[in-house]
Parts: structure tokens; C-alpha cells; sequence
């Protein structure tokens, strides 16, 4: 059991509670991180008021914080339901949360 759950608990695409509708997974990798991958954390934790492992509570959003999603060249990476976004912005991930939201852009 002990295994299994070290697994599940240490990879990124497996979780332990439901997901939401969207999945925001944050590379939290030293690339990622050097290039302002903790700004976009919290640029995901202004407009969803979730942390990293959590779900939104109208399940819209989940967020992940990922060790390393393999893709330093594109630093910071964000991964939008499966879609890699390169040199994400802050500005850029407020946007696409609050779409999906449901709140206006602005």
C-alpha cells in the first residue's frame, strides 16, 4: 500500500480527490521557478483563491504544482488541460482562469 501510494502522491497526473473541469498544472521546476513560476502561483491564487492541490469549490479549476514537467526551454511553462503554454505571463494565466471562471476579463 505504502508503494502505491507513494506513486500516486509523487506524479503529477495521478490524484488522491476529484478533479475539476479545467486542470492548470504549474511547472514548479528550477528553470520554471527561476523564471517566475511562483508570480503565476500566485497570479492562480488571486483569481481562484485555490493553492497548488486544490480545487476550486464550484469544481471549475484544479491546480497542480508539478516538480518538473520537461519543458525548461520553455520556462515558465503552464499547462492549461493538456495544452502547454510557453514564457506564460501572469497576465495571460488570470485571463484564461477567469474565463473559465465564468468572471469578466477585466
Amino acid at each position: 500500500m505504502s508503494k502505491v501510494y507513494g506513486v500516486a502522491t509523487f506524479y503529477h497526473y495521478f490524484s488522491l480527490k476529484p478533479q475539476g473541469e479545467h486542470n492548470c498544472v504549474i511547472c514548479m521546476g528550477t528553470g520554471c521557478y527561476v523564471k517566475g513560476a511562483d508570480d503565476l502561483m500566485k497570479a492562480i491564487e488571486e483569481v481562484a483563491h485555490v493553492k497548488a492541490g486544490e480545487t476550486t469549490p464550484d469544481g471549475k479549476v484544479s491546480v497542480v504544482a508539478a516538480r518538473c514537467i520537461g519543458s525548461c526551454s520553455l520556462a515558465p511553462a503552464v499547462v492549461f488541460d493538456g495544452e502547454v503554454v510557453p514564457k506564460a505571463q501572469p497576465d495571460a494565466v488570470r485571463d484564461r482562469l477567469r474565463r473559465w471562471l465564468g468572471h469578466d476579463a477585466g
